[in-house]
């Protein structure tokens, strides 16, 4: 298996001058020279499609907010999902998360809209996590430049979201547009593919409206939108769950879908460290005859060197160093090394790992130990 290296992706946004309506904000108002009796009836238009039964909210808008061309369509959050406690706290996780990553870049978010729509600050994100440079012009004023930009920034978010299998609910013109429903679908699926370490708020859903234009007349609808789902699984049933060495208390454990370590970081992270000590001492029991010693697990084999020598350890084969990095840099060379690792283990009987190679080498302690605790229960007796 060759080890070439993996291929890799080639401040402020200006604030509004007039704070937005309620239709303004769907895409930006249009300053659209118009005449006074059109704009008097467009005006009108929109006061009574945002009074139609479809929608009973009442919102003030501005003429030139209904200035749509014939079958354009527009949509926006509705006012009362905005309000909505858990949609508040999405935006402020999802804030927070984005200013931690880019603390060294001194940069701050304070309102997605207005900070993520030009590029800057959405390249910045992706190659802190990712640890990639993308090859796009530092500041750009031009709105043709900001698009280019923004269309080089999401090639690279799509070639790492759709291996994966992610729906791809956001483009240029979105983000540009300052759409907040594309913006955080855009944001739940990096905060979820890097492993982010924050707590999305679950089952986070808003009400859109979507407003076209027909025949002259403005029409409105309402649909619901999914911005998070859950990662609980319910109810759980009675289920007995092992740590490394010893056998743990009952619990109330998972469905299936869910494991021991789930159960062991929900119910007794006292116990984390006696299983931690335990798999470290597994594994320093081998990796010592090479004079190397792991004292953090989460963190000494995040970069995949030591997963695949100790693979070469357990199953008494030399590991030809062209294989992998010994020396890894990037994030992609890291993620080879884990996903090597994988592919022996595999060839030595055990299954595939529940863990993603891309948890272990975000620090994910837990599938690290998952990782760890399946070399144990096959190897544990190899001297």
């Amino acid at each position: 298996m060759s080890a070439q290296p993996l291929r890799s992706p080639t401040l402020r946004p200006h604030r509004m001058k007039k704070e937005e309506s309620f239709l303004g904000k769907l895409g930006g108002t249009l300053a659209r020279k118009k005449k006074a009796k059109e704009v008097n009836d467009l005006q009108e238009e929109g006061k009574n499609a945002i009074n139609a039964p479809m929608n009973p909210s009442t919102v003030d808008i501005h003429p030139e907010d209904t200035l749509l061309e014939e079958n354009e369509e527009r949509t926006m959050i509705d006012p009362n999902s905005k309000e909505d406690p858990k949609f508040k706290e999405l935006i402020k996780v999802l804030i927070d998360w984005i200013n931690d990553v880019l603390v060294e870049e001194r940069i701050i978010v304070k309102q997605l809209e207005e900070d993520l729509y030009d590029g800057q600050v959405l390249q910045k994100l992706l190659e802190k996590l990712a640890d990639r440079k993308l090859n796009v012009a530092e500041v750009t004023q031009s709105e043709i430049g900001q698009k280019q930009k923004l269309q080089t920034v999401l090639e690279a978010v799509h070639d790492l979201l759709r291996p994966h299998g992610w729906t791809i609910k956001w483009n240029v013109d979105s983000i540009h547009g300052k759409n907040l429903i594309a913006i955080l679908h855009l944001l739940v699926a990096l905060a979820m593919h890097f492993r982010a370490p924050i707590r999305l708020p679950e089952h986070v859903s808003v009400q859109v409206v979507v407003v076209r234009k027909r025949e002259g007349l403005l029409q409105t609808t309402h649909v619901s939108e999914e911005l998070t789902t859950t990662t609980d699984f319910g109810h759980i049933t009675c289920f007995p769950y092992l740590a490394v060495g010893i056998v743990l208390i009952l619990f109330f454990p998972p469905k299936p879908e869910r494991d021991a370590f789930d159960t062991l970081f929900d119910h007794a992270p006292d116990k984390l460290s006696v299983v931690k000590k335990s798999l470290i001492t597994f594994v320093n029991k081998h990796l010592n005859k090479l004079n190397l010693e792991v004292t953090e697990l989460e963190t000494q084999f995040a970069d995949g060197v030591y997963l695949v020598l100790l693979m070469g350890l357990l199953e008494d084969y030399f590991v030809p160093l062209h294989n992998f990095y010994l020396t890894p840099e990037s994030f992609d060379q890291k993620v080879h090394n884990v996903s090597f690792a994988f592919e022996l283990m595999q060839d030595g009987g055990l299954k595939k790992p529940k863990a993603r190679p891309e948890d272990v080498v975000n620090l994910d302690l837990k599938s690290t130990l998952r990782v760890l605790y399946n070399l144990f229960t096959k190897y544990k007796n190899v001297e």
